[in-house]
């Protein structure tokens, strides 16, 4: 085997030499060897890769709420988002947990609240959102598909009292007829076909604005696809493509309850109602991405 100087393979790798002597020295050249004061590097050696000096910050909200995901950071976006969104999202379905309750499961993983009688489902739907919310940003930017939905919706019930009833399929369609609001949904004969149409005609759009995203929820709280969990599979899709086409999310609030029912119920007549609703909760969005510094169109 031929060997090569420091010098000379400082030369052959357009380095410098003290860089190929700190390769040798931390063992980064494979068979170098020192000889004395002086390294002796294989002719063959292969060139060490270089790490990037600087990892790109996070830009994008999914970026953010990926990282800070990733690496467990507590008392930031991501944080609040679990927080908040699993609160409002299950009080609208009738859950009495407090936020301040929701805040303290999420934050200690454990319960603790003495002189109160709760509801086991509100807790174990609230730990299950927070796994969903998990899912959405996981998935955010794959396509929209049945898969993800029911895997959604099969987080959400999983243990819970509906999860233990024949007629409940959790993680699958419905199997009786149901209502929201006191309006008929689709018969369960038709959610397969219903929802695979709704599905390809929304991922054959070449883009997707916030428009399409509304449109898109209020078909599927038409077609009202599970037993129960509706409402929170279809506000947790509308999360994750906001999130997959960089627009703002938002949270419905307990105040917005009453304006989001009557959008969805006249949507067909006036989009306004349902829209401005979304903008309202928007805009407070905003103030916690302009709170986190988070650049935003």
């Amino acid at each position: 085997m031929k060997y090569l100087s420091v010098s000379q393979t400082a030369k052959k790798w357009n380095v410098s030499e003290r860089t190929v002597r700190n390769y040798c020295a931390n063992g980064k050249i494979e068979n170098a060897s020192l000889e004395g004061k002086a390294w002796k590097i294989p002719e063959d050696a292969v060139k060490p890769k270089r790490k990037n000096s600087a990892k790109k910050a996070p830009e994008t909200l999914l970026e953010v709420l990926q990282d800070e995901k990733k690496n467990h950071r507590k008392g930031g976006i991501y944080h609040k988002i679990q927080v908040d969104m699993t609160y409002n999202s299950n009080h609208i379905e009738g859950s009495k947990l407090t936020h301040d309750q929701t805040r303290y499961i999420y934050e200690t993983n454990t319960i603790g609240f003495e002189n109160e009688v709760l509801n086991v489902d509100d807790i174990t739907e609230t730990v299950n959102h927070f796994t969903c919310i998990d899912i959405a940003i996981d998935n955010a930017n794959k396509k929209l598909s049945e898969k993800l939905i029911k895997q959604l919706h099969n987080t959400l019930k999983r243990g819970t009292a509906d999860s233990r009833k024949d007629w409940f399929a959790v993680g699958e369609y419905k199997k009786l007829p149901n209502e929201v609001g006191g309006m008929e949904t689709s018969d369960p004969k038709t959610v397969p076909d219903k929802m695979k149409q709704l599905i390809s005609d929304y991922n054959q759009l070449s883009s997707h604005t916030l428009n399409d995203i509304i449109e898109f929820h209020y078909n599927f709280e038409c077609i009202h696809p599970f037993q129960d969990g509706n409402g929170r599979i279809g506000r947790l899709i509308m999360f994750k493509e906001c999130l997959k086409n960089n627009i703002v999310p938002f949270i419905l609030g307990e105040d917005l309850k009453l304006f989001y029912y009557r959008g969805l119920k006249e949507w067909k007549t006036e989009k306004g109602y349902l829209t401005d609703t979304i903008l309202t909760a928007q805009d407070r969005f905003k103030l916690f991405l302009d709170y986190f510094k988070i650049k935003y169109k």
